[in-house]
């Protein structure tokens, strides 16, 4: 056998059930392959490393990833990688990579060009190869978005698409599924998706149900309408087949927050008909988001010019919407800034809208129209709206699986600015510090399975997601007793503590808690 790893001597939780039993065992790794696993004593290695005290892992899946263009960008992945992750389900929320054309292309343009990302393409093929000539640290996963598919038809437009139009829509995911999406993703609460109803989503929804795919939803709504935006998601898994996945679980807003009961409710009874409906959370009571999705919807349409002509001309309606939806005093101190496009609001990321207004003397709404008009819409904000009870609920069902809902990003380079959820760089430590070691929510084994074996099944992730022989090397070792995450609100850019080697493919991305350098990440 010419092994090029063998990892001696630590426990392994394979990943493959949530009451995974550890056993003490060797992995020998082999041309990026699980060899073998076992006593493995005696046989020869390129590189023995004993990882006697450690739990070796399946490397862990991001099941809702926003890296599509930060890779391309910088496909070191720094923030991941040292968190254990090896792959990342990426085109979430109804924004993926591709198609890009028409109205989807111009409306990424100022994003790509703010990452120098100075290649353009149409496709997935297109951008998987250019990903691939980059390099990238960790395997990557893609569904196809919702509003890519809408932006590229029919545009930024509230009419429903014309018979031709959905047409090409459906053609257009066909393609995007032949080329290795995993399924379709909606965000109904972004632009295009949020002027999309059920119906259109249904029709889409069964074109990825007869390739097996799966429904992924940033649903219509994540607070008031919470229990009827869940509805929807049954009526589309119902009418079309297919397997559904609902993003991001959460109760948004105080008043929301005793209505998870009847999600759960919900989703139970369509589990017990034989539909499989699963969800992911991050581990944080703290959303992240665009500041402008503060606005009501009809602001959007027609794309970021004309919603840039709206917050100029029409701010008494604007005013009256936001009120609407938020007329709680208390409730700007609730939305921190967390990143800023022009250099003369820089200052204001880590403040909350409650105190920009004190220092700008202003009212917060007013605050909101002239940030979003100097940074041209692109102002990032975290949100404190949720509880620590309702999220141990949610990470404790079965069907419940870990998501950073972040982008990659590493510690220099263009993805290095601004102040970013610490779940880009926390998530998964976090879980099996504070809510596997401290509280005992989760044992070790239903903590790896959700970052593991649920995710692969989930999104058909094939050969990965468990440490079993002719699986790839996606290996993740950590200290179950030291493991936690570092990272916070203000200061969000620090590495965990606990994970010490982590393999992509049979490759060291990570060793001793250093960042090897190494890409050897694909398209899965």
């Amino acid at each position: 056998m010419g092994i090029d790893y063998l990892l001696t001597g630590g426990f392994i939780i394979d990943g493959s059930s949530a009451d995974a039993s550890p056993m003490i065992a060797d992995i020998a790794i082999e041309d990026g392959k699980i060899k073998a696993v076992g006593d493995l004593s005696g046989i020869d290695a390129g590189r023995v490393i004993s990882i006697k005290g450690l739990c070796a892992s399946p490397g862990f899946i991001d099941a809702h990833a926003h890296s599509d263009f930060t890779l391309l960008a910088d496909g070191r992945a720094q923030g991941k990688i040292l968190q254990g992750v090896t792959t990342e389900v990426n085109g979430n929320c109804g924004l993926s990579a591709a198609p890009l054309l028409g109205q989807a292309i111009e409306q990424r343009e100022n994003e790509l060009e703010t990452l120098g990302i100075k290649e353009r393409w149409n496709s997935f093929p297109e951008y998987f190869s250019l990903l691939l000539k980059r390099g990238v640290s960790v395997n990557c996963a893609t569904l196809a978005g919702h509003g890519n598919l809408r932006a590229s038809t029919a545009g930024y437009s509230y009419k429903p698409p014309s018979k031709e139009e959905m047409s090409e829509m459906k053609r257009l995911l066909a393609e995007a599924i032949k080329a290795g999406a995993k399924g379709i993703s909606t965000g109904l609460v972004y632009p295009p998706g949020v002027f999309s109803d059920t119906a259109e989503l249904i029709e889409l929804a069964r074109v990825a149900a007869k390739n097996n795919c799966v429904y992924a939803t940033h649903m219509r709504s994540e607070g008031s309408r919470l229990l009827e935006a869940v509805n929807e998601v049954m009526a589309i898994v119902n009418e079309s087949g297919i397997r559904a996945h609902i993003s991001h679980l959460k109760t948004d807003g105080e008043k929301n927050w005793k209505k998870l009961k009847g999600v759960f409710e919900q989703i139970d009874h369509e589990n017990a008909k034989g539909f499989n409906v699963t969800c992911d959370r991050y581990p944080y009571i703290a959303s992240s988001t665009g500041l402008d999705s503060l606005l009501p919807a009809w602001a959007f349409e027609g794309g970021d010019r004309m919603e840039m002509q709206r917050l100029k001309k029409e701010q008494a309606r604007l005013k009256s919407g936001i009120l609407k939806m938020h007329p709680e005093k208390s409730f700007w101190k609730t939305v921190m800034i967390s990143s800023s496009a022009s250099v003369k609001n820089k200052w204001m990321e880590g403040k909350t809208l409650f105190e920009v207004s004190i220092q700008a003397k202003k009212n917060p709404v007013n605050c909101l129209f002239d940030i979003l008009i100097e940074d041209r819409l692109k102002t990032g904000a975290i949100f404190f709206s949720m509880n620590e009870e309702n999220l141990k609920a949610i990470l404790k069902r079965p069907y419940t699986m870990i998501g950073s809902d972040s982008s990659a990003r590493s510690f220099d380079g263009v993805t290095s600015n601004e102040k970013p959820h610490p779940r880009a760089f926390g998530s998964f430590p976090r879980v099996l510090g504070k809510y596997v070691r401290e509280s005992g929510l989760l044992t070790l084994s239903e903590a790896v399975y959700k970052m593991t074996g649920l995710p692969a099944a989930t999104f058909g992730i094939k050969g990965r997601g468990a440490v079993r022989e002719g699986y790839f090397a996606d290996i993740t070792v950590f200290d179950p007793k030291k493991v936690a995450d570092k990272a916070e609100y203000n200061r969000p850019f620090v590495k965990p503590k606990g994970i010490h080697h982590v393999f992509v493919n049979g490759v060291p991305v990570v060793f001793d808690g250093r960042i090897t350098g190494r890409l050897p990440g694909r398209i899965v």
